[in-house]
């Protein structure tokens, strides 16, 4: 096609111009630069019929969820399926797989069995997620400052540890909890403030149904400490009507903490949080105790 007029008139000399130029390896964006070819539809025209050199093809990044696709319709899997599996668009799976058979009608069973595996496959990258957050959110704390333990450890005690009431005079230092971390970061807070392991008394709280021996020698491992530290463990009754969900291998009771001749220390730990409350900026206008 021969243009009249305008900067397109030699038609046949500007195509073979693009000709030439796409078989030494230009891009289009590169023949349309150098020939000053502004228009799309010219663009195309000039070189009708001339393969893309290799290096401007894409990869197909999708050649491999493609393959998998049609695999798991052989198999006789839906698209709703498919993208449970796969996770892509069921309209991309429809093209992939659209001259496929369509699977046979499945049984309920098998239904939900399949269901179930593309459930799992959710589960499992749900997991990873939740665990790459959390190692993430781990490795922004680093070492803690002697500082910084001290005020862990003053706001551990006050959210866990026994409080002097004015109806209940408790001034003594009494640590309660499940979760080994607290223990082990509340026994570092202790020997920060040269409190010596002879002065330290343990007791195991524990459901009676649970393996008693098992929890009494994971808290004296855990602690470093020897049993004749350790005062009898209180059991708690079980009552069969309750469906507790603390059971299992991982279920230790609670280990309480004990100091002894610890009044001073008390005070000092009921001092330092009104400071904390005082120091912080949510801390104006608060009435504090005493």
């Amino acid at each position: 096609m021969t243009h009249a007029t305008g900067k397109y008139a030699d038609f046949e000399g500007l195509r073979e111009k693009a000709i030439a130029l796409r078989r030494e390896g230009l891009s289009r964006r590169q023949i349309r630069d150098r020939l000053l070819v502004d228009n799309n539809d010219i663009l195309n025209r000039l070189l009708e019929g001339e393969p893309a050199p290799e290096w401007t093809k894409r990869p197909r990044a999708k050649d491999d969820l493609r393959a998998k696709a049609r695999e798991l319709r052989l198999q006789g899997m839906t698209y709703d399926q498919i993208q449970v599996e796969l996770g892509c668009s069921k309209g991309s799976i429809s093209l992939w797989v659209r001259d496929l058979p369509k699977p046979t009608s499945r049984t309920r069973e098998e239904a939900s069995a399949i269901a179930k595996r593309g459930w799992e496959v959710i589960l499992r990258q749900r997991e990873q997620e939740r665990q790459e957050m959390k190692l993430s959110a781990r490795g922004e704390i680093g070492s803690l400052t002697e500082r910084e333990l001290f005020l862990v450890g003053v706001g551990l005690y006050w959210a866990e540890g026994t409080k002097d009431k004015p109806h209940a005079r408790r001034e003594r230092v009494a640590f309660v909890n499940s979760d080994p971390g607290m223990i082990q970061i509340f026994l570092a807070w202790l020997a920060l403030m040269d409190i010596a392991p002879g002065r330290l008394r343990f007791r195991v709280m524990i459901h009676e149904s649970a393996d008693v021996a098992s929890a009494e020698r994971y808290w004296a491992g855990l602690t470093g400490a020897d049993l004749s530290a350790f005062g009898k463990t209180t059991l708690k009754k079980h009552n069969p009507r309750t469906n507790r969900k603390n059971v299992g291998e991982h279920y230790r009771g609670c280990l309480v903490i004990h100091v002894q001749q610890s009044a001073d220390l008390y005070r000092r730990i009921e001092g330092w949080w009104c400071g904390i409350v005082v120091g912080s900026a949510f801390g104006q206008g608060i009435s504090l105790p005493g």
